[in-house]
């Protein structure tokens, strides 16, 4: 490569990162903007009527609408609701997602392929059009001694639900990393004499750290920031109440204190924010199997 050529094709190189961050930059003040604002808005007094121009910054820093929400009788109630059902439905749906997942992809049991379409075909569903079956069935399991009223208004009918409507998209996510695994390293260990729970512990679950903990943190998002099936199953408890269900009722009839809003909104926030900060590091990765087996 002559001079001129070497030359050309750095200028071209710089040109093409300088116009890349540029957009980055455009999108992530576009991005930003209204979360900003509704943090500039949390800090206001009063706020009947969304200010217009909307203001980036805020006029004063009234911690007035923070203070009210955490002395809301119902917050400490919704913040408990929020984190056993988020971390008790994360825990169960990575357990039989990747049992579910491992099976997909290392066993060969007949109409594996025709039972995995079914899965992706209930993807397509949109989940709205489920809440009435789901309903009619949680409110017919009565047979249960400690709940003969049915699972409508619990803990327990809501985590089913969150777990049930998850395995697939989880198992879908997990099967293609679980195929990544080169088949000789799991025959390896059958000739070991190890079985198909050896290569679930020993090796799918440690080679699938990554895979399984960027599964986790958007997971327990979805989770922590569902509101429609919480709403209907069990919006009638007031026991059962969840952060977004708080949110919700914090839209008045006719006039919505709108600092309050914005600052529960940032106190549910400020969890996911901080998940993703602290294991930003731990998502997806290659690379794991390369040089466990002989080729």
């Amino acid at each position: 490569m002559s001079k001129d050529h070497l030359t050309s094709y750095k200028f071209r190189r710089v040109l093409s990162q300088v116009l890349l961050w540029m957009c980055l930059s455009v999108a992530l003040i576009i991005f930003s903007l209204p979360f900003m604002v509704m943090v500039s808005g949390s800090f206001g007094e009063f706020s009947y009527v969304l200010p217009f121009p909307p203001r980036i910054i805020p006029d004063r820093f009234d911690f007035s609408a923070y203070i009210h929400v955490f002395q809301m009788p119902s917050f400490a109630t919704a913040v408990m609701n929020s984190v056993v059902n988020t971390v008790v439905t994360v825990v169960i749906a990575l357990f039989v997602s990747t049992l579910s997942a491992y099976g997909f992809a290392c066993i060969d049991f007949p109409g594996r392929d025709k039972l995995f379409y079914l899965y992706i075909f209930t993807l397509m569903v949109p989940s709205f059009l489920n809440i009435i079956p789901q309903f009619v069935i949680l409110k017919n399991i009565d047979f249960l001694p400690w709940y003969p009223k049915g699972l409508i208004g619990t803990r327990v009918g809501l985590i089913l639900v969150y777990v049930s409507t998850n395995v697939a998209g989880h198992t879908f996510f997990l099967r293609g990393f679980f195929r990544g695994v080169p088949p000789s390293l799991l025959e390896s260990v059958i000739v070991d004499g190890g079985t198909h729970g050896t290569i679930y512990r020993r090796i799918m679950l440690p080679l699938s750290k990554p895979a399984i903990g960027t599964m986790g943190i958007f997971a327990m998002q979805g989770f922590w920031e569902e509101y429609f099936t919480a709403k209907v199953l069990v919006g009638s408890n007031e026991k059962m109440m969840t952060l977004p269900l708080l949110l919700q009722r914090l839209h008045g009839e006719h006039s919505t204190r709108w600092d309050w809003v914005f600052a529960a909104s940032i106190i549910a926030l400020v969890p996911i924010v901080l998940i993703f900060i602290v294991f930003q590091k731990k998502l997806v990765i290659g690379g794991l199997t390369q040089g466990s087996v002989k080729e």
